[in-house]
């Protein structure tokens, strides 16, 4: 019924295809950026639990009774 008309609304293909590099780009600089904070919340994530496995050991040696 009114798919087509719906449709037409949103897709735009360009008969000039030069019109797709600034999109290329654009989509390409944020792929980067996205996977430059995921291996920053990667490496973040990684240091806090080498922390919290620390202060668990220290916890950890600080209540078990020593046998001398």
């Amino acid at each position: 019924m009114f798919q087509p008309a719906v449709l037409s609304l949103f897709l735009y293909f360009p008969e000039d295809k030069s019109e797709y590099i600034p999109a290329a780009i654009s989509l390409i600089i944020f792929m980067i950026a996205a996977a430059l904070t995921m291996r920053l919340i990667i490496k973040i994530s990684k240091r806090e639990a080498q922390k919290a496995k620390e202060l668990e050991e220290k916890l950890k040696n600080q209540t078990t009774p020593k046998n001398s």
